[in-house]
């Protein structure tokens, strides 16, 4: 379900989007909204210059990849090891958790 996801540092276009993205996380949840995202992102190249210019988003939402972030060891073994092995999450409690089975 979270396989291949883009790494940290991506730069995305959404679709009906003005401004590029740059990825900051990926697999988060927005407390107002309860729902899990496929990622998190701030205006690029401005980045944070205050509070609320985080953008929860989905890969389908993505248009454009302009950029893929940086891939090393450490990235590659944690998509195999985490993110290519995540099936269905649920929000409990305020924290994302596998849905059980």
């Amino acid at each position: 379900m979270y396989k291949d996801l883009l790494p940290i540092g991506s730069v995305v276009l959404l679709k009906g989007g003005q401004r590029k993205l740059m990825i900051t996380g990926r697999i988060i949840t927005d407390e107002k909204m309860q729902e899990i995202y496929d990622y998190v992102g701030v205006i690029y190249p401005v980045g944070v210059t205050g509070e609320g210019e985080q953008y929860f988003f989905n890969r389908d939402g993505i248009d454009s990849i302009y950029f893929i972030g940086f891939q090393d060891g450490e990235e590659l073994t944690f998509r195999s090891e985490v993110l290519d092995q995540l099936g269905e999450l649920t929000i409990k409690d305020g924290q994302i958790v596998p849905v059980e089975e």
